[in-house]
């Protein structure tokens, strides 16, 4: 879901039609949906994992100033 995500801000940042892109994300977002209702209708009541805390680890990739970048995570 990551790739197709990364694609569509691409297609979208080069002001390229997205649509088909975009349509596929919301179909993995909704197939992502459903397979969560089912495992808590199953009985799970486990706290699922949280991309935010991936997303602060992970280095970040343009940092035109060091200072700014380690204030920022």
């Amino acid at each position: 879901m990551a790739d197709i995500e990364a694609s569509v801000r691409d297609l979208v940042n080069r002001d390229r039609d997205c649509t088909d892109k975009a349509l596929a994300q919301m179909d993995l977002r909704r197939k992502i949906n459903l397979l969560i209702g089912e495992w808590k209708a199953a009985g799970g009541g486990d706290v699922l994992p949280d991309v935010r805390h991936r997303v602060r680890l992970r280095a970040l990739k343009k940092a035109s100033d060091p200072v700014r970048a380690i204030v920022r995570r």
